[in-house]
């Protein structure tokens, strides 16, 4: 029973799929307990039920659509309720939408803007009390489209910008509580994030070399638990996040666009 009171507990949002869930496996590999948070409960569960199983660690899920008003403030009382005290966060939930802003979607931008940004905001202020009190980290996901300005993903590229230097500044505000923040900044990765975001028209698929959300997970685990502030899993990657900071920004936009743009034949 000491040994179980004394485990860390890890919430993971987003972890039913993806880099999410890889980064749940490296957790509860750890020997971390699990809360995992998702919106598809039936993928969610098992995953825990497995999780639990293989690691001889508890795993609670909780299905939750964190981009619905009020569904962050909703789980965190129900994590209060339920008397989780929550050592490390992991803010993984996320998506991105292609196209052009002049036609796109409102509803639909203004539910990623709460799940990108506004969700890993409230879940950080309501478990730092005990994030700090364990002396634990907060991993916010945040991605290469962090460094620039992304036309035909203009929210999703500037909503990822704040996720990255949010975590910046916060990291050096808890500098002296042991507490870490890392932003994890993977490139294009392959998972079902290009099916939500309506991707497969972009050019950019055909210029940058997707990586695997096994390999972000573990960089972005490692990283966490190195302290580091950022990290850009890939060489590839870090090369083109660090090219555009001595790049006039209209040359950076022309730059992304020619990229992006759908494909001949593609359209939007």
């Amino acid at each position: 029973m000491n040994a179980i009171a004394t485990r860390p507990l890890t919430l993971v949002t987003g972890a039913s799929g993806g880099i999410g869930a890889d980064l749940a496996e490296l957790a509860a590999r750890d020997g971390h307990d699990l809360i995992v948070v998702a919106r598809r409960f039936e993928a969610l569960e098992a995953r825990a039920r497995a999780l639990a199983a293989l690691h001889g660690v508890a795993v609670h899920a909780y299905a939750c659509d964190l981009s619905d008003p009020g569904a962050v403030d909703a789980l965190c009382a129900r994590l209060a309720t339920d008397g989780r005290r929550i050592t490390n966060l992991v803010n993984n939930a996320g998506y991105g939408l292609f196209g052009e802003f002049a036609v796109s979607d409102l509803a639909d931008e203004q539910r990623m803007m709460r799940l990108n940004m506004e969700a890993p905001v409230i879940l950080a202020k309501r478990l730092l009390p005990g994030i700090i009190a364990g002396r634990g980290c907060v991993l916010n996901v945040a991605s290469t489209a962090g460094f620039q300005p992304g036309p035909y993903m203009a929210v999703y590229y500037a909503s990822k910008a704040f996720v990255l230097n949010w975590s910046d500044a916060l990291a050096e505000e808890l500098r002296n509580t042991g507490v870490r923040v890392t932003a994890l900044c993977p490139g294009p990765t392959r998972t079902g994030f290009q099916d939500r975001a309506a991707m497969h028209a972009s050019g950019l698929l055909r210029w940058v070399p997707g990586t695997s959300s096994a390999e972000v997970a573990r960089a972005g685990w490692d990283g966490a638990r190195r302290g580091r502030r950022v990290v850009i899993p890939g060489l590839f990657n870090r090369v083109m996040a660090q090219s555009v900071r001595g790049m006039p920004r209209r040359m950076v936009t022309t730059i992304v666009r020619a990229m992006s743009a759908p494909r001949a034949g593609a359209g939007l």
